[in-house]
Formats: structure tokens, sequence, C-alpha cells
């Protein structure tokens, strides 16, 4: 007899469905485990040899075999720990064959029996309530597990809990689900002197989802702009958290079973290598880029990160998704982030200050700026210069708008672009809008039509920078409460872009 469960492997977020087969013959005794698994699933057959001893469950004299199908689909991780068991239990006739057929589990187990929370419970979950299935997954990922109410969990703390459950002798209630996290970081836009201008780009940034690139010198405040970011980014939808929490899932970076609908805010190192910002490594694990995923990446010192990793956010920025390509598979995450960049002028920092830039002004700069290729600059929808502030600034008492103000304007204009792509599947935001949408929704007056025409013939304006003035104007207009584009609009976008550009809009 072949007793058979379920389990799942994973290729980026989605969970594929395993068939877990247990078959005992005659023959010399052995454990062998087939279906082309890793170091870790082979070495499953010593943890489930060691758990069913500590429960009492003595293996037979004959020769076991554990196939994992489909055999030709990579099989990756500790999780597979507990479905093998319950097969083996099963074709034992410990526990019922009917019942563990009916359930995908996951779960890595211990010498003596306990069950180790693995990742990835959210998408197993998910997988399990597409074939109509209940999981069963360690006490520790129940909480997680849970929040995917159309699958029964099943929680046990040990193998032997798991047994009890199956035979009747001790019925697990369903998983419940954990906490939503809520709180935020608790830094105030108020406490930020000065910088007005850097500012109305933030909120721009937050209510269209456009990418920003600061730029000034050492200690002018950027990184403390970009760290209050999440505190005017509207919560995430119960879709957008359930999206963002499978890639976190996976990542191992669920705190207690609870998902948050604060939005993501990741800010890597910039010695962090490309598998790191892109994803990658053994397993092809989810990068920075996609654990941001709904939320905001923050670079500062953008242009100390290596070249090869800058010109490969390219292509995730317009997709908003990314491929890890291996030999043996394609592995896609979702990508939908902001990309916030911090810059210094040059390598020391004060290239607009001749009483301290170094010698070699203004080449310096060009040189530091350099590594910024034009394509990943073309992509940045507001480029806003960070002044150092002065002290008279530093001064004066914190009393700029705070953080709540101005978020309560960045979830009007969210909810007028809702509203607006309502129906229109993939589009959520202004930044999301191209071709036909975007010349149906950001259609400028007559006035504005002229700015935008000088602009783009005076100044080489590509097609792609044109495109996302558009976008950024019809922004200003949601925060503007402007149904229409008009020039004012269009003046404000432009001089985001670059300074020269600014010099159009004044003449």
């Amino acid at each position: 007899m072949v007793a058979r469960t379920y389990t799942v492997a994973f290729e980026g977020i989605e969970a594929r469905l395993v068939e877990v087969q247990c078959v005992l013959a005659p023959g010399l005794p052995g454990f062998s485990i087939v279906g082309l698994p890793d170091k870790a699933v082979s070495e499953a057959r010593e943890r489930v040899r060691a758990a069913l001893a500590a429960i009492s469950v003595a293996l037979p004299s004959r020769r076991i075999t554990i196939n994992l199908a489909p055999a030709d689909l990579p099989k990756e991780g500790s999780h597979f720990d507990l479905p093998i068991a319950l097969a083996l239990l099963a074709a034992l006739e410990v526990i019922s064959p009917e019942d563990v057929e009916e359930v995908v589990a996951l779960g890595e187990l211990s010498l003596d029996a306990r069950l180790m929370a693995v990742n990835g419970a959210l998408p197993a979950a998910m997988c399990a309530a597409e074939g109509g299935r209940k999981l069963v997954c360690p006490q520790a990922c129940g909480r997680e597990a849970a929040w995917v109410g159309a699958a029964q969990v099943i929680a046990p703390e040990t193998l032997a809990a798991a047994v009890q459950h199956f035979t009747g002798v001790s019925v697990l209630a369903p998983a419940e689900p954990g906490e939503v996290v809520g709180h935020s970081s608790g830094r105030d836009l108020a406490e930020v002197k000065g910088q007005e201008r850097a500012k109305r780009a933030l909120e721009i940034a937050a209510a269209g989802r456009h990418h920003l690139l600061m730029v000034g010198a050492p200690g002018s405040g950027k990184s403390m702009l970009a760290a209050r970011l999440p505190g005017i980014l509207p919560p995430m939808s119960p879709a957008e958290a359930l999206e963002t929490s499978m890639i976190h899932s996976l990542a191992g970076l669920l705190d207690e079973g609870g998902i948050s609908r604060l939005r993501p805010f990741r800010e890597p190192h910039h010695t962090a290598s490309m598998a790191a910002i892109v994803g990658g490594g053994k397993g092809a694990k989810p990068g920075e880029v996609s654990l941001a995923h709904n939320g905001v990446l923050f670079l500062d010192e953008l242009p100390e990160f290596s070249r090869a990793v800058l010109e490969t956010l390219r292509q995730p920025i317009e997709t908003g998704e990314v491929v890890v390509a291996r030999a043996n598979a394609h592995v896609r995450y979702p990508c939908r982030f902001m990309l916030v960049a911090a810059a210094n002028p040059c390598r020391c920092g004060h290239l607009a200050d001749p009483a301290r830039a170094c010698g070699r002004a203004p080449s310096c700069g060009e040189d530091y700026m350099g590594r910024i290729s034009g394509p990943l600059m073309d992509r940045f929808d507001l480029r806003v210069e960070v002044p150092p502030v002065s002290y008279a600034d530093l001064d004066l008492p914190a009393g700029g708008e705070s953080s709540a103000a101005v978020a309560a304007r960045v979830a009007a204009a969210r909810e007028v672009q809702a509203a607006r792509f309502a129906g229109r599947n993939g589009l959520r935001v202004n930044a999301d809008a191209e071709g036909a949408v975007l010349s149906e929704i950001a259609s400028p007056d007559a006035e504005g039509r002229a700015l935008i025409a000088r602009v783009a013939e005076r100044f080489g304006l590509s097609a792609r920078g044109y495109h996302r003035v558009m976008r950024v104007a019809r922004t200003i207009a949601d925060l503007d409460g402007s149904e229409r584009v008009r020039r004012p609009h269009i003046a404000e976008a432009v001089s985001y872009r670059l300074p020269e550009l600014r010099e159009a809009v004044a003449g």
C-alpha cells in the first residue's frame, strides 16, 4: 500500500503542491528519499527516524521508500520533515491514510519530536486553500498561516500532538490569526527644520508612489527626511498586506505570525551584493527590492553602490517584478516599490561650498554623480536639492507640519487615485499609468500643453521623462483637488526634474 500526503515546494512566492508517497517493501532494511531532494531533504530520514523513536514508534525491518512527486521539481528545505513523517505513520497504520491525504503539511522535526518553525507558512496556506485541504504546520507558524481564512490550520507543538489529533485522542482546535501590527516608528516630519522644498517633494512622492532622488551636502537632512516617509504613507490594503506578507513569510521576517499593514521600509547598505538587492543565492531567495514590495526601498549614498547593482534595478523599476534566472528554473518575485535615494553632490560632499570643496571642483562632482547612468537617473520622477540648513533655522523651535497632517493629504490623493483606477487591472496609483491611460487622466490645459512642449523642445526631454513629468503633474493636481492638470501643476513637476528645466519654466 502506498500512503500519501501533501506538502509544497516554493518557486518565488508561488507554492507548488508536492505529493509525498511512502511505501514499505520487502528487502534489506533501508530508508531512502527520491524525487530530486537537496541535502536538507535527504537528511530528513535521520530526523524522522529519531523523532519516531522519541514517540515510541519503531520502524519495521523493511525497505522504506519516500517519493516526492513531481520528481523533476527540485525539493529544498527542512519543511519536508513533517509530511514525510506523516506519510510514514500512515503507511505503518498508526494514523489513518485517508486523513493525511486531505492535508498539506510542512514543518521541521527536532530529534525529540518537537516541531520547529519554518519559512513559507503563508504561501503554503494559500496553496492548501486553493486545493480545499487543511494545513498542518508547527505551532510557531500557526498564527501566520491562519490569516488565510479559507484554509483550516492545525498547528501541533510536537509530532506526538499531531498523532493524537489524527487518531482522535486529543483533537486540536484550529489556529487563530496573529495580531495586526500597526505601530509606526514615531518619527515626525515636524522634527525636520527647514527643507520645505524637500518635504514638498516627499509628499508628492508618497501621494503618487513616485521615485525620488535627494542630492545635498552631508548632514543636510536627506536620511532624516527619508526615515520619516513611512509616517506619511497610507496603510496597505488587506490585499497588499497579504501579498507583501507572503514574501516576508518566505524570508522568515514575520514576527510571531503578525501581519503588518505598515508599508515596508528597506534600507540596504551600499556594500550589498546583487543577490542581496535583487534576489538569488541558495534557493533564489527574495532580495531587498521584493522585500520592499508595496513599500519603500531607500538607497543611501546611491553612487557608492556597485554599478552592476544599480543597472540591475532599471528593469524591476519599470515592470514591477524581478526574475531570478537559474539553469533549472526562472523564479519571479513582485517588486512594485517606491525608490528613494540620497546622494552627496561629490565625494567630499561640499561641491556647492567654495570654502570647503576640493581642488578638483567641479569635475569631482561630475565624476561622482556620473556613476549613476543616464537611463537610471531618468527613472527618478522627482530630483530635489537638499541644501545645508542654516544655524538660524536650526535654532528655531519645531513648528513645521506634522506627519499626520501631511498623511491626511496623501491619503486623500490616494483615495482619488483608487477611484480613478477602479476596474483597471494592475493600476493602483498615478505612477502605474502609461500609454492611453496616462493620456486620458493627465491631459493638460492649453497653457500647460504649451509649457511642456517648450520644455521638451528646448531641453530634449526623453519620452520616458515626458511621461514621468505628466504622472507627477497628475499627482500634484490630485493634491490640489483639481480634476484637470493645469500649467502650475506641470511647472512644479518640471521643476523637480533638473535645475536647467527650472530655468525653462521661469523663462
